[in-house]
């Protein structure tokens, strides 16, 4: 069997779980209404959600290293949609909760066997373009995923969206039992003690795990909490869906800016401080006309900030750990994870997207500034 995937096929798994997250958001007024439950009770679905994306991580990245990369993406895509099913066909919030943690325990597969399977075929300046153009395409993710997501509360509720969950489960998983190849070449060197300990004292580790995490809180703070602030505004939860087309157009341009910006050999210190003040600007933006439907239009510079960090971030994170790549991607996505669910926890509680905007851009801007420093001293 060939040893390197399909490029469409590697967009197709990592814009999957944002596919997920983004179809399910304008459903979550939809299920405070059915299930009675508050709108932070609701919103707090998605950060359970990142936590148990973030046990999913580790598991699935230890997994892919000890029993191949193939077996180890169809196990966690067949957990995946058996927690769909009964999310779809439950009546109890509390089952809801407890087919989120396992549908994202499920589909974290995607995201750390994935970016696995990409360094195992790609190195150096080709791995930075591949996930360019994987940031490119996940930037259609949140369009597909609002539109889609949208349209299918508005015509049938949550119970329509967890029907098309479980469908797209059930495709993906067939699509990769016959399309994925086996991309391992050898086995891990490292225990997964000593490489916890090794990546434990790494701050590269740490401040890239924190960056990844602050951009994707003040991406997932909209999809978690702009439901609501339409619903505020008199806005109907298909109009809702409607400005993923915005925001993937917003992400879309940060992804192309930042290959633009590759091939002309930009360095990765500049993008990061270009990413940076784009989120800082929009998160401002955001937070001075909040009360207004045109909020919108300074969270395309969050999302363009999203397209341009996260690649850079990706390429340079785990290049002294390239011989324990699922393991050690696995620990790396546990981090953020773990931020990220945390992140949005707060969120969740603080319930304002303005504000939520303003404390990461403010935070990542400082990272960035200690990221730097700290490549500079070496």
């Amino acid at each position: 069997m060939k040893t390197k995937p399909s490029l469409l096929l590697m967009v197709v798994m990592l814009m999957f779980p944002q596919i997920v997250e983004t179809i399910y958001s304008p459903a979550l007024a939809s299920i405070a209404q059915s299930f009675y439950v508050s709108d932070a009770q609701a919103a707090q679905t998605m950060s359970v959600y990142f936590l148990a994306f973030a046990i999913g991580v580790v598991i699935w990245g230890v997994l892919a290293d000890r029993l191949g990369r193939r077996p180890t993406m169809i196990i966690g895509l067949f957990i995946y949609g058996c927690a769909s099913l009964v999310a779809m066909q439950t009546k109890s919030f509390d089952v809801i909760m407890i087919a989120r943690v396992f549908s994202a325990f499920g589909i974290a597969v995607c995201s750390v066997v994935t970016q696995t399977m990409l360094r195992d075929t790609f190195s150096g300046a080709e791995l930075g373009k591949v996930f360019s153009l994987m940031g490119m395409g996940i930037s259609i993710s949140p369009v597909v995923g609002m539109l889609l997501g949208g349209q299918l509360t508005a015509v049938g509720g949550h119970h329509y969206v967890f029907l098309a969950l479980f469908a797209l489960a059930l495709v993906l998983f067939l699509y990769n039992l016959f399309k994925l190849p086996e991309t391992q070449k050898e086995s891990p060197r490292m225990q997964l003690g000593s490489l916890s300990v090794r990546m434990l004292k790494d701050s590269h580790i740490w401040l890239s795990g924190l960056l990844i995490a602050l951009y994707n809180i003040a991406l997932f703070s909209y999809y978690q909490l702009g439901a609501f602030t339409f619903g505020e505004l008199g806005f109907s939860p298909a109009q809702f869906g409607y400005s993923g087309i915005v925001l993937g157009f917003g992400t879309l341009l940060g992804s192309y800016l930042n290959k633009a910006l590759l091939s002309k050999l930009v360095s990765q210190r500049s993008l990061l401080q270009l990413s940076a003040m784009l989120l800082i600007s929009g998160a401002i933006g955001v937070y001075t006309i909040s009360d207004s439907i045109w909020f919108v239009a300074p969270m395309m510079l969050v999302v363009m900030s999203f397209g341009v960090a996260i690649p850079n971030v990706l390429t340079a994170a785990l290049i002294d750990y390239q011989q324990d790549a699922g393991s050690a991607g696995a620990l790396f996505g546990l981090l953020y994870y773990l931020l990220i669910g945390g992140g949005l926890g707060l969120a969740g509680g603080i319930h304002h997207l303005g504000m939520v905007l303003i404390v990461c851009g403010g935070v990542t801007v400082l990272v960035t500034l200690v990221h730097q420093q700290l490549q500079r001293a070496y």
